[in-house]
């Protein structure tokens, strides 16, 4: 699948995993007691040698070629599986999970593959409607990457740190403007009010220790807006794609 997407629709897996952690604050345990772990938790992800750590993440990673899993007759490989591993390591780790223990990577494995599952069927399901991408569409955004380099050799630079060339890199954006269209005609998602931002300040400062640099309320709205309205387009997707596979053909080979 496709790496510029990755990112937008691997959070599935954060989506999957939050659900996971908020199963287990239910237990009884005192806030002191979480404070601890937490600390604990940072300080051996400190003392981990990056080297070492890095080469056990490395070692999660399979053949290029591997046929990962099938859906409906669409082979996943390795490489696809591989780049999404890499966005999931990471989730895990900005977490304060350690992916490199038994149990979290088999845990990552099977995140990454429902996610790169879920997206293709997403993906099979947005060229079964007919979405297209036009050219205006595809340059507009590839315009706002290039102006994230300085120069156009910085740009052809990027490229070549991720193994991509300029087609490819077209070919991407058009699944992500045929993804964008999607969301916005036929996921239907519901649009977040004040009401809605405002509980989820109250919730955050509420959790919060007192402190003289929390933020106002309408200092950071539109980001709480934000963080909401991507949540709710998870949670969207995340229903879509189990539907889907109830009436698709997934078969799993890692």
């Amino acid at each position: 699948m496709k790496k510029y997407l990755l990112a937008l629709l691997v959070g599935l897996l954060s989506l999957s995993l939050a659900a996971c952690n908020n199963d287990e604050e239910k237990a009884e345990e005192s806030a002191t007691k979480e404070k601890a772990t937490e600390e604990a938790t940072k300080e051996e992800a400190a003392a981990i040698d990056p080297e070492e750590m890095q080469k056990k993440l490395e070692a999660q990673k399979v053949e290029a070629n591997k046929v990962v899993a099938i859906v409906n007759g669409q082979e996943i490989k390795g490489n696809e599986y591989n780049d999404a591993l890499s966005i999931s390591q990471m989730q895990f780790t900005s977490m304060g999970q350690d992916p490199t223990t038994e149990d979290m990577a088999k845990q990552l494995k099977e995140y990454t593959l429902n996610s790169l599952v879920g997206q293709t069927l997403l993906m099979q399901e947005i060229d079964k409607k007919g979405y297209k991408a036009n050219e205006d569409d595809i340059n507009k955004q590839l315009d706002t990457i290039k102006k994230q380099y300085e120069t156009n050799e910085a740009f052809e630079e990027a490229l070549k740190a991720n193994n991509l060339t300029l087609d490819e890199l077209k070919g991407q954006i058009a699944d992500t403007v045929k993804y964008d269209q999607y969301v916005k005609n036929d996921l239907k998602v519901e649009a977040v009010t004040d009401e809605e931002i405002k509980e989820y300040y109250d919730s955050m400062a509420g959790q919060a220790e007192e402190s003289a640099e929390t933020p106002k309320y309408e200092d950071i709205k539109e980001t709480l807006k934000t963080n909401l309205e991507t949540q709710k387009t998870q949670e969207k997707l995340a229903a879509k794609v189990e539907e889907l596979r109830e009436s698709s053909e997934v078969e799993l080979k890692l």
